[in-house]
């Protein structure tokens, strides 16, 4: 049987570049070749897509975080979308003439953030009639915006944080806010939000720009965490900080109208809470230092919780009509209750993701999960 030709698309214009560098890299080398004939597609930081480029393989969190760069003998990728999936082409930098890729029977795209897992290139595939993994324009573009997901749990009756949206672009950019102060904290008084609170942007991932704000009252502190999130994005939540535990669940549905499964729900321990350092999951905890974090499958839970949490995931990615596959992130009580706190529609695939290792506790190995993505979609 002739092998499968997929495309494999990683890097992009989003904050989340490196890591989805790194997540692609991890696929590719867990990838079935005898089933599968992978095609690396990156994008540059300034959205130019490539092929043959650095090689991903030899990527590593070990080796630094990497970029996607136009090499010496890479060339661009040109799409004809009228030729659906015998459009995609490399132009020789020689004569401009343009090598068709051939039949390409799948994209996986290894994307983390906006242009990649916001609905944008899932648009394109579907004009160009290219089936791919993961969730669709719907799911996609509604789960980065964290604002808009909060909105359709709570219109399917799944408990969410308690928080406020703000619109930073009326506020006064020159003082980073300073001006605008104490009319962000009336807002965040007038809804009764109890500290700490947490600042973020509505459509980033990987908690770029994200902000612990502790001390009640402190307008300026308040102010300047909203600044830090405006670098991100325009639309910003405040949300009330939740006494729980943050437990995530891996979700999966490889083929359209099947019922998801859900993993095992796994914890991200902090390990240096241990030493005094009042942490949260930052980007350098999730990515940068492997001493700050460890990750427990399942979750040092009861077992009626962790099944609480399995089905609130599940039907949380029915309500944002999700496929393929998600990470839901929830917030368990101390009293059991669950949660959500968000949706990622394209979870990391690094050595140290969540989503892969909860399966793998559940039971489903890493080459296995992938095969099972990529077969659910071929046509």
């Amino acid at each position: 049987m002739a092998k499968k030709r997929i495309v494999v698309m990683y890097g992009g214009k989003a904050d989340e570049h490196s890591i989805s560098c790194i997540s692609a890299a991890s696929a590719l080398r867990a990838l079935d070749t005898d089933k599968f004939e992978a095609i690396p597609v990156g994008i540059t930081k300034d959205g130019k897509w490539i092929v043959n480029g650095e090689n991903p393989l030899g990527w590593s969190l070990d080796e630094g975080l990497p970029t996607v760069e136009k090499t010496p003998g890479a060339k661009d990728v040109v799409l004809e979308v009228a030729l659906g999936q015998d459009g995609f082409f490399a132009r020789e930098d020689d004569d401009g003439t343009l090598t068709p890729f051939g039949h390409v029977d799948a994209v996986f795209p290894v994307l983390h953030g906006p242009y990649g897992e916001d609905g944008t290139i899932q648009g394109l595939f579907e004009m160009m009639g290219v089936p791919y993994v993961g969730c669709g324009v719907l799911a996609s573009a509604a789960c980065m915006d964290k604002h808009y997901t909060k909105v359709l749990l709570a219109a399917a009756g799944i408990p969410v944080a308690p928080g406020i949206t703000l619109d930073a672009r009326s506020f006064d950019k020159a003082s980073e806010f300073k001006t605008d102060a104490n009319a962000i904290m009336a807002q965040v008084s007038e809804a009764g939000l109890q500290y700490p609170l947490f600042v973020k942007p509505s459509r980033a991932g990987s908690s770029f720009g994200v902000t612990k704000v502790e001390h009640e009252g402190d307008a300026a502190e308040l102010a300047a965490a909203v600044y830090e999130a405006s670098r991100h994005d325009w639309r910003i939540l405040v949300e009330q900080g939740i006494d729980a535990r943050e437990i995530e669940c891996a979700v999966l549905c490889p083929k359209a109208g099947e019922a998801p499964q859900a993993s095992w729900p796994g914890e991200i321990v902090l390990d240096k809470r241990a030493e005094g350092d009042d942490q949260f999951y930052d980007f350098d905890s999730k990515y940068m230092d492997a001493a700050a974090s460890h990750v427990e499958v399942p979750a040092n839970l009861p077992e009626e919780t962790l099944n609480l949490v399995r089905e609130t995931a599940k039907k949380a990615f029915v309500a944002v009509d999700g496929a393929g596959l998600s990470r839901v992130d929830t917030f368990v009580t101390k009293d059991g209750k669950v949660m959500v706190n968000e949706i990622n529609t394209m979870p990391g695939f690094t050595s140290i993701s969540m989503y892969p290792k909860a399966w793998e506790a559940t039971g489903v190995r890493y080459t296995d999960l992938i095969t099972m993505l990529i077969e659910g979609v071929l046509r």
